[in-house]
């Protein structure tokens, strides 16, 4: 396995294929899962002709289960020691949920050069919880129960969450997959509980708004109006409204993990954007 050590010691893993000389596309997934949660996608964008990169965040999937640094800067000061190690340029950076965060934050503050556009998917940005500045976020509370019920038993809640809200498997009608159910299950478990409780706080308390309004590149954000981990209308139309050059590409009953119960509608959207074909503002799609 393909590791590379940060300057506090932290081993983390990453996965790297293609030819060295295309443009690398950087995947960043969500909590609690790890870089196989790209899996589709990497394997799409690879024989697009793509460089494919995706690392496990610290204490998630392979990477070192470290007691400290489980907080959104520290995440992206691992993120630059991955792109200083392989030598990144012009790439694109498509973050998932907290890896949306992620993105934000690494892509306001890279080098000159390393990046080229960025993709937010169903991202946390601009902030999740409610508080004064964001009346409209999620209370407080429902963190803490998150908290709660993955100290208590986390492999049970690892469960409940891809069985219910995270692919929209509660919803009438749905197909569900239990081949999905239990990959989430799976990468989820490979983590660090201490990782996994901590980055609660990372992904629904830190604030992006700042990074957003810093980011000058090209910014595709895609975000379903059923998402029902980071509501919509918190999320996807005020991270448009404080980007220089954001566009907003709206589903209206896609889940939170839509790249992976819908890859034949997200992939083709995000490759468009890639390859600077227009995306509008504000369209919809079921």
């Amino acid at each position: 396995m393909t590791y590379i050590t940060t300057k506090d010691g932290t081993r983390i893993f990453y996965k790297d294929w293609g030819r060295r000389d295309a443009q690398p596309i950087v995947f960043h997934h969500g909590w609690p899962l790890s870089a196989d949660d790209w899996d589709n996608q990497m394997m799409f964008f690879l024989a697009e002709g793509y460089r494919v990169i995706a690392h496990d965040r610290r204490g998630h999937g392979r990477s070192d289960q470290t007691d400290g640094g489980n907080e959104m800067d520290t995440y992206v000061a691992d993120v630059a020691a991955l792109v200083m190690a392989l030598d990144l340029k012009n790439a694109i950076h498509i973050g998932h949920s907290t890896g949306g965060g992620e993105v934000a934050r690494y892509v306001a503050r890279a080098e000159p050069g390393r990046v080229a556009k960025a993709v937010l998917i169903d991202a946390v940005p601009p902030v999740m919880v409610r508080k004064e500045s964001n009346p409209g976020g999620t209370p407080i509370e429902v963190f803490d129960g998150f908290r709660a019920a993955l100290a208590a038993n986390r492999a049970q809640f690892y469960l409940d969450v891809p069985s219910g809200p995270f692919y929209g498997f509660n919803r009438p009608g749905a197909k569900v997959s239990e081949g999905l159910i239990r990959n989430w299950w799976r990468q989820a478990m490979m983590g660090s509980v201490k990782a996994g409780y901590e980055c609660i706080k990372a992904f629904s308390e830190t604030d992006f708004t700042e990074d957003l309004k810093a980011i000058d590149m090209p910014v595709l954000v895609i975000h379903s109006e059923d998402d029902q981990i980071v509501p919509y209308a918190d999320a996807g139309p005020l991270t448009v409204k404080l980007l220089k050059n954001g566009r907003l590409k709206t589903y209206k009953d896609l889940p939170h993990g839509l790249c992976q119960t819908h890859p034949e509608i997200v992939n083709p959207e995000i490759l468009a954007f890639i390859r600077g074909k227009d995306v509008k503002a504000g369209e919809q799609a079921a």
